[in-house]
């Protein structure tokens, strides 16, 4: 699986450095923090998991419920300590949560894709569909706006649109669901002009013979 990236304009990281500095802005429900800690379990072992929560002395102590709600500036300490211990980027850690959350959704959730056979179909769902049902899940879960649009060569454009910054989950997550349908695409991301001190980010999903 290859992602394309334009000439980057930093929007991850500005936005990652600001949203540090807001503390107590922004929320995300448990289950996101409670699967990255598995992620790092999986990935890198117990120690390290138990290593980063220690370095990160974090108000709740690392212990999550799954529909409980805490500070977003958690999920970004977590992931900062992280890339110490293991010498690896940000970034490429917050796309490879991207990626585990898709797998592990499809294992809690598979209805979300039952009769689906294409990436575009299930991306296309996200916005109306599935982001709809998260919120019964998970009352108060605060998401991204997501929008798409079909391309005449049979692609999809999707525009990404979110306060936390976190890009990199996106793109990891499309790159799993590009995976999981039998990876027909290749995915081209985009980073916008920031709106409303939000990250913007247009991935543009072509099928791979298109890009020869």
């Amino acid at each position: 699986m290859v992602i394309y990236i334009l000439p980057p304009k930093n929007e991850d990281y500005k936005l990652y450095e600001y949203l540090d500095s807001m503390k107590g802005e922004f929320f995300l429900k448990g289950i996101v923090f409670s699967e990255f800690l598995e992620m790092v379990d999986d990935k890198f072992g117990f120690e390290t998991t138990e290593e980063m929560i220690a370095l990160s002395d974090l108000p709740s102590g690392g212990a999550y419920t799954s529909v409980g709600t805490y500070d977003h500036s958690e999920i970004v300490t977590l992931v900062s300590n992280l890339s110490k211990l293991t010498k690896l980027d940000e970034k490429t850690l917050i796309i490879s949560f991207g990626k585990h959350l898709v797998t592990r959704f499809q294992i809690l959730f598979p209805k979300y894709f039952e009769n689906i056979d294409d990436a575009c179909a299930f991306l296309e769902q996200v916005n109306d569909y599935i982001h709809v049902e998260v919120q019964k899940l998970y009352e108060g879960a605060e998401l991204p706006q997501i929008s798409t649009q079909r391309t005449l060569d049979k692609g999809l454009i999707l525009n990404y649109k979110s306060a936390r910054g976190m890009g990199g989950l996106a793109q990891g997550m499309i790159e799993s669901t590009i995976e999981i349908f039998g990876a027909k695409y290749e995915c081209i991301r985009e980073d916008l002009k920031s709106e409303d001190e939000c990250q913007c980010i247009m991935f543009t999903l072509k099928k791979k013979h298109q890009l020869n």
